[in-house]
């Protein structure tokens, strides 16, 4: 069997929809075998909050992680791959 190549990768969210959070953190702990750390910055004067994902996994799993997220209404998100 062949080892499937993972990337570290950073997933910026921007959280300005209260509502999708619980639909956020499930998908979060969907994920969480390949979650290195989380970030979150509640940033009340404009009513939204800030989190960062650190990930290693598969590009496939970011990416569709990623998009999951991004579905999710009022909230916007963007991945940046390690080089290596």
């Amino acid at each position: 069997m062949d080892k499937v190549e993972t990337r570290v990768a950073l997933l910026g969210i921007i959280v300005e929809n209260k509502d999708s959070i619980e639909k956020l953190n499930s998908l979060l702990y969907e994920y969480r075998q390949y979650i290195i750390g989380r970030m979150g910055i509640p940033y009340e004067k404009r009513h939204i909050s800030v989190i960062s994902i650190a990930l290693d996994a598969p590009m496939d799993v970011v990416s569709a992680l990623s998009g999951k997220i991004g579905r999710l209404p009022g909230i916007s998100t963007k991945a940046v791959y390690s080089k290596l």
